[in-house]
């Protein structure tokens, strides 16, 4: 059969409640339903350590699908969940484990202080990152692309300096609350929800020396068994690009720890061909269900993900 011995990772991030101008993009309720009743209707869907499992016995169900989220974010809980739960849906949520409980990613420093921002000008001159104008949402979007693209393979410490001080700029009260709590991570687990690895604080392990990766990946692993008292027993590579954000020995580390499975963020169809510690997965921004069918159907014969 055409759908047999293999399956598809879906990758989101943030289900937002209601479309956000700034990042077009990004999933929102309304779009992620379609989503979910499309996979209700026509897929089966599978938490990760499951679709392993059976790829690797041979039971593999036809037109298999696994779900995953990164990061941790708030709305995973307070939007996706419930969507999930309506349709009879499982995933896979991957947890980057310090930012819980009022923590922010760097990247949403940045995009909340340009948003937040009354200044209809952003001058960064003084962190060598040039100036802004902000009169408009098409502007916004602009700085906002353009300040990540700087700031995201810099040397961990200098970004968060970096990331402070342009909140500094800006003049705004950055939110809390953008990430879950670690009790709504306990809360997905008793759900019936998978929780995955996804480091401490989501460096790109390519720029950090081995013994701090090792160190990342396992206390990450540790403080979710912690939270959820279930063992973690997959992981996902932060930024995920092979042989860029993390390497062999990174998988070695993986390894080495005991995980079952880690996905990238390369793009393709596992098979039972592939490394179960480099799975590809495929990012959807469709709005209709149609659209977002087509595309999973055709992504079942995308090669997989190149291996470090």
């Amino acid at each position: 059969m055409l759908f047999d011995n293999k399956f598809l990772i879906l990758t989101y991030h943030r289900v937002l409640a209601v479309s956000d101008p700034l990042r077009p993009s990004q999933t929102d309720a309304a779009m992620f339903e379609q989503h979910a009743s499309a996979l209700a209707d026509g897929f089966n869907v599978l938490s990760l350590d499951e679709a392993v499992t059976r790829l690797e016995e041979g039971s593999l169900l036809n037109r298999a699908v696994v779900i995953t989220f990164d990061d941790g974010y708030r709305d995973n809980a307070t939007v996706a969940l419930p969507i999930l739960k309506k349709n009879d849906l499982t995933a896979t949520f991957f947890v980057a484990a310090e930012f819980l409980d009022g923590g922010r990613m760097w990247n949403d420093t940045v995009i909340e202080a340009i948003r937040i921002c009354k200044h209809d000008e952003l001058g960064l001159e003084h962190l060598e990152l040039g100036r802004y104008c902000l009169k408009t949402q098409a502007d916004r979007r602009e700085a906002i692309t353009r300040l990540l693209g700087q700031l995201k393979y810099m040397d961990l410490v200098a970004r968060e300096e970096c990331t402070d001080q342009i909140a500094s700029a800006a003049g705004v009260d950055l939110p809390a609350d953008l990430m879950m709590s670690s009790g709504q991570v306990k809360m997905l687990a008793e759900q019936g929800m998978s929780i995955g690895g996804h480091t401490v604080s989501h460096p790109i392990l390519a720029r950090i020396d081995l013994a701090a990766a090792k160190q990342e990946i396992e206390q990450g692993k540790d403080r979710l068994e912690c939270i959820t008292g279930q063992s973690v027993n997959t992981f996902a590579y932060p930024n995920g690009e092979p042989g860029t954000d993390y390497n062999c020995e990174h998988v070695e580390i993986v390894r080495d720890l005991g995980f079952r499975a880690a996905v990238s963020t390369a793009h393709g169809c596992v098979t039972r061909h592939g490394d179960m510690l480099q799975l590809p997965r495929i990012v959807s921004w469709d709005k209709t269900r149609l659209r977002f069918t087509l595309r999973l159907l055709k992504a079942y014969f995308s090669p997989g993900a190149a291996r470090v």
